[in-house]
């Protein structure tokens, strides 16, 4: 459906009056938004039931995406954009003396995810509704979502982020499509009717209530849905919840992204949201089977039903699908775990083995007790598949359920007919190293693909201008066919192209440093270089070693040598367990005020750390950003999506060959990105040998001594506690993040950046690279390779 500027203005007008009974003069931002979404509710309402419709009439197969994260950030631009409206509404607003962007502001981001899982999560939706395929997401509805995060004296304060305070415009509560999800008690077996069936005690049961939220393909007509459960309490046990206490007991379910793990209680509310909204999505996904498409054969359900765990926050899902298909639909148990095989996918998205999830088998027991005689079950009659066959040391090490826990990612592998790493060095370690065994247990089974970005939301949204460049070098086409980007290299030499590409860049840099200023207090100076790290907080991620070159860079600048302008931001939450992340920001918070008020630099470095990244907050700066920092131990980041994003602005890349990187540095060329440290080889070497020894190096290089000492020598007093914390972690023998043994390389590939940025016609050339290869990783690509070769779809007719 298609609107003209006057018809908006009408819609727009006619929906102020019905909601605010006011027009548009006296309207306030927060009115105009509420108005103009639902104008554009009214816009793909048609579309997305006639999906609906043609999704049981064609009977395709879909996917369903299980994921504890959905990070879509904002949709009033997002969908405006997929609809096809967004120029005329622009137009329309103008002539109304209004702002789209002004109102815009006003829409909360969905706090319903940390980082690039959540975000590719939602990028893929994105992607399936574009590129014509039926897809739907399945996760949970949390009312906080991710904590919204402050400093106070340099120091992580965790807020509550009340994102739903105002209302989701987007949503659509289906309460008549609720199921119950069982929890406690205990379950014994009996024979009923020739078959075994699970006889429960106590325990309780909580109502998955569905929220669906669209999800608008990019000029497609097609709108899918993503489905977030929240909790409620059934109407037949409320007698069991008198108090206001009681019934918050059951709100809390849905309240929270990853609560603290630190605590018995927080695992165990971790835990209980997994199977929530696992159990919840799979009784969805059968019901439609059932009662929407008219399938009564469970056998057929591969044909029609593919389920994806994404990493193994959803891997119950093995267990729980086997658990309806044997006890409510009492198909035998090999039929339903071929079934369930065929059904079952599985990304894996970490190479570190303890970010894999492993549950107790008490705490398991206790609250899931007939998915741990199913998961059991599984494990039992996987040790005597593999009995005789293989070494008796690789069964141990491959089986579920082992030394006391459930081993998820063990789970997901052996339930899922495919396994697939997201860059090919991570793929490449996953078979060779992580899991090894598995790979030479099921080689058919293991696949990459490579994560991808939304370059609809990285480039048309977050960067309009850059956008229209491309449009007036390589045509429109390259807005759905990505491809195109790449001729944009035709104009390499092309001295006008060049000179805008820089203008765009400071434009959004001086957009930027306008917000710093506004939120910070602090100036900065657009023209100097913009050095942005932007992603989780972790030790592998190595913040801190842009934090030792900003050290090195300060010493530099106080004994007289001279550096380019430099703007280094930070934007990263650190989980609120992880105490040692927390002791990075304070001292990077507290470094960046001693160098922010220190006169006699003359503003030369300058250190930012933005409260609160999220979505929104990232589409302020990839834009501005001229350096990506990728410097992740070499082995320890899977993909990286923020390295995708930031190339795709004109970004150029400092990193390690680790990741996604790897795939840049191909595609790009070596004199396009600046690549430094170990390699993989050089890493494994050191942990197979045990003999990283980073005292040495310190004591043996002046400058690291001096770098590293100034955590510690008074430099930056209110941080002393938490500057020994790092100092004692850089010098620990076998330091796992391999800090120090990476700091010459990175100063080294940081003097060549420097040296790169005296002349802007060159970096403008090798930005323009960058942008012109970022297509290889555009999300519709790899959700296209998803749908081939893992999940079996067609397109939408």
């Amino acid at each position: 459906m298609q609107i003209t500027k006057e018809e908006f203005k009408k819609e727009l007008e006619q929906k102020l009056d019905s909601q605010f009974a006011v027009d548009v003069e006296h309207a306030s931002l927060g009115e105009l938004y509420s108005a103009l979404s639902n104008v554009l509710r009214d816009g793909y309402a048609p579309n997305w039931r006639e999906t609906r419709i043609k999704e049981a009439h064609e009977g395709k197969k879909q996917v369903y995406y299980f994921s504890i994260e959905f990070l879509p950030g904002t949709l009033l631009r997002s969908n405006l954009l997929n609809l096809g409206w967004m120029d005329t509404v622009k137009s329309a607003l103008k002539d109304l003396g209004l702002n789209l962007d002004d109102i815009a502001a006003k829409e909360p981001d969905m706090a319903l995810g940390n980082g690039g899982l959540g975000r590719l999560a939602a990028a893929f939706m994105d992607s399936l509704a574009s590129t014509g395929y039926v897809g739907n997401g399945n996760g949970i509805r949390y009312k906080y979502g991710l904590f919204k995060q402050k400093f106070v004296n340099g120091y992580q304060v965790e807020l509550p982020n009340d994102w739903l305070q105002k209302h989701n415009h987007w949503e659509v509560m289906r309460d008549n499509k609720s199921v119950l999800v069982h929890f406690g008690g205990q379950v014994n077996l009996v024979q009923k009717d020739n078959w075994m069936t699970p006889e429960y005690n106590d325990g309780y049961s909580i109502k998955a209530v569905p929220y669906d939220i669209p999800v608008v393909g990019y000029h497609t007509g097609i709108v899918n849905t993503m489905r977030l459960w929240d909790a409620e309490i059934p109407e037949s046990e409320e007698i069991n919840y008198p108090t206001i206490d009681d019934r918050r007991k059951v709100e809390d379910l849905t309240s929270i992204l990853y609560p603290d793990d630190s605590s018995y209680s927080g695992r165990l509310l971790r835990l209980k949201q997994e199977y929530f909204f696992v159990s919840a999505g799979l009784q969805s996904i059968l019901r439609y089977y059932t009662k929407d498409l008219k399938q009564n054969d469970m056998h057929n359900l591969p044909k029609y039903v593919a389920v994806h765990i994404n990493d193994t926050h959803p891997a119950m899902a093995v267990a729980e699908l086997m658990r309806l298909l044997v006890d409510e639909y009492h198909i035998d148990w090999d039929e339903a775990w071929k079934i369930t095989v065929q059904v079952m996918s599985y990304t894996n998205h970490t190479i570190m083995a303890e970010a894999m999830e492993k549950w107790d088998i008490n705490m398991m027991t206790q609250l899931l007790p007939r998915i741990m005689q199913i998961i059991t079950e599984i494990d039992r009659r996987y040790v005597i598949s593999l009995t005789g066959k293989v070494a008796e040391s690789v069964i141990n090490d491959t089986r579920i359920v082992n030394n006391g826990n459930v081993q998820m990612a063990h789970l997901a592998i052996i339930g899922s007919h495919s396994v697939n790493g997201v860059a090919p060095l991570h793929t490449h370690l996953l078979e060779t190293e992580v899991l090894k065994e598995f790979y030479e247990l099921y080689p058919e089974r293991f696949n990459n693909k490579t994560n991808g970005i939304t370059l609809r939301r990285w480039l048309q949204i977050a960067n309009p201008k850059l956008s229209k460049l491309l449009d007036q070098t390589v045509g429109r086409d390259w807005r759905t066919d990505s491809a195109k980007m790449l001729l944009l290299q035709d104009s390499y030499k092309n001295a006008k192209v060049l000179k805008q590409i820089n203008e765009i860049k400071l434009e959004n840099k001086e957009k930027l440093a306008k917000f710093i200023k506004k939120t910070t207090g602090i100036t900065v100076d657009p023209t100097a270089i913009f050095d942005v790290q932007i992603k989780r907080l972790h030790a592998y991620k190595r913040q801190t070693l842009k934090l030792l070159h900003i050290i090195k860079l300060y010493h530099d600048l106080k004994n007289g040598i001279d550096h380019p302008k430099r703007v280094v931001i930070f934007g990263a939450k650190a989980a609120p367990s992880y105490t040692y992340a927390k002791d990075v920001i304070k001292v990077i918070n507290e470094v960046a005020n001693v160098i922010n008020n220190d006169a006699s630099i003359h503003g030369k470095l300058k250190v930012i750390f933005l409260e609160n990244y999220d979505v929104t907050l990232a589409e302020k700066i990839i834009p501005a950003a001229d350096v990506s920092e990728q410097i992740s131990t070499t082995t320890k980041e899977a993909s990286g999506t923020s390295n995708m994003k930031l190339m795709a602005n004109g970004a150029l890349t400092v990193a390690t060959m680790d990741g996604a990187n790897v795939d840049i540095a191909k595609a790009v060329g070596q004199d396009n990105i600046f690549i430094f440290g170990l390699n993989k080889d050089q890493v494994y070497d050191y942990y197979n040998k045990h003999d990283y020894k980073p005292r040495d190096m310190y004591n043996s290089d002046q400058v690291m001594k001096e770098t590293v000492d100034a955590l510690i020598d008074g430099s930056f007093s209110k941080a002393a506690n938490e500057g020994r914390v790092l100092y004692d972690s850089f010098l620990q023998e076998n330091e796992e993040f391999l800090v120090l043994a990476d700091f010459e390389s990175y100063l080294q590939a940081q003097k060549k950046i420097e040296e790169n940025w005296h002349d802007q016609r060159s970096w403008a050339q090798k930005a323009l690279v960058n942008i012109a290869h970022s297509e290889e990783f555009n999300a519709d690509n790899t959700v296209a390779r998803y749908a081939k070769d893992i999940w079996g779809l067609k397109k939408l007719n």
